[in-house]
């Protein structure tokens, strides 16, 4: 199983789990997509690890 490690917390994201409210912005260090993570909060991401469905 695959899991995602999320920097400053300690538990990790699935494979597989669906994310809400996503924009696209223009982020630093590549993360260039904010979005919210049901029983997590808001995170944001590199579009090399987000899979369109």
């Amino acid at each position: 199983m695959k899991t995602l490690k999320v920097k400053g917390s300690p538990s990790r994201i699935k494979a597989g789990t669906k994310v809400r409210n996503i924009r696209l912005v223009d982020g630093v260090d590549g993360h260039d997509i904010d979005c919210k993570v049901d029983g997590f909060g808001a995170v944001q991401l590199k579009s090399t690890v987000v899979k369109k469905v």
